[in-house]
């Protein structure tokens, strides 16, 4: 049983690090500015920084996890 929830975590956890690829989100304003232009290539990239930097609290999020889990399951074995 306990295996089955490790592969429910492991495909919850790839959804979720999918997810911001797939929101592309700017604030109102930004959106404006970049709407206007005609070029879309600066619409692009503004889109890109966005997901590059929501990158971080993810991995930040799962490294601290992975550590939890490492400790307990460590924990576990010598008792």
């Amino acid at each position: 049983m306990k295996l089955r929830n490790l592969k429910y975590i492991g495909v919850l956890l790839v959804i979720l690090m999918l997810m911001p690829s797939l929101a592309e989100a700017q604030c109102s304003m930004c959106r404006a500015v970049l709407e206007s232009e005609a070029d879309q290539s600066a619409a692009k990239g503004i889109n890109d920084g966005i997901l590059y930097l929501m990158i971080f609290p993810y991995l930040l999020i799962g490294g601290v996890g992975y550590f939890i889990y490492r400790s307990r399951r460590k924990k576990k074995k010598t008792s």
